[in-house]
């Protein structure tokens, strides 16, 4: 599939560096390191990843060129009306991790498609149930799997993913952290 605009993809996730791969499309990667991702404790847990979306999306708006399309995106992970976000160390993911056990939880990803002259914005909400997890299964996933970068502390397509996860409402690549059906369809029509 061909666009008019030369792709950037704004991100150093491997997950939406594979996701957007598997679109068969052309992009390059910028970036920029130390953007602020903080959002205000006012806001609705549903619309945080957007906001911080298209926080990432103004903080590259000087790099775009006229042909240049920008994809920017943020995941988060809510539980009741708690946001988690990443963890900053192996404790915090590990509680994490024991407060999603034996419980559902919506995965939101926030998506911002940039041009110089245009905006278009998107969330997608999945749910995600787990089973009970025991602390050895906490404890084992944690300091194998390190993961300190994924929104809620878990990779659904690492083990956790495959022993835990009892159920997905909505969009399996969505829970991965860009929901690439979606952003092919608005993609086509930007």
């Amino acid at each position: 599939m061909e666009f008019n605009y030369k792709i950037i993809l704004a991100s150093n996730s491997p997950r939406r560096k594979e996701l957007l791969s598997g679109l068969d499309l052309d992009y390059d990667i910028v970036v920029l390191p130390g953007i602020d991702e903080s959002y205000p404790q006012d806001i609705k847990k549903e619309e945080v990843a957007l906001y911080i979306a298209e926080k990432k999306a103004k903080a590259y708006k000087s790099l775009l060129t006229e042909n240049s399309l920008l994809i920017t995106a943020d995941t988060v992970v809510v539980l009741g009306e708690k946001v988690l976000g990443k963890p900053i160390d192996e404790l915090d993911a590990k509680d994490m991790l024991h407060q999603l056990s034996g419980k559902t939880h919506q995965v939101i990803t926030g998506v911002c498609l940039t041009t110089k002259g245009k905006q278009k914005t998107f969330s997608v909400i999945s749910d995600v149930r787990f089973s009970n997890l025991d602390d050895s299964e906490i404890e084992y996933y944690v300091s194998k799997y390190k993961p300190l970068d994924k929104a809620g502390a878990y990779g659904i397509q690492e083990w956790i993913g495959y022993v835990g996860v009892e159920y997905i409402g909505g969009s399996y690549f969505n829970v991965m952290g860009l929901p690439i059906q979606r952003l092919y369809q608005e993609l086509k029509k930007f």
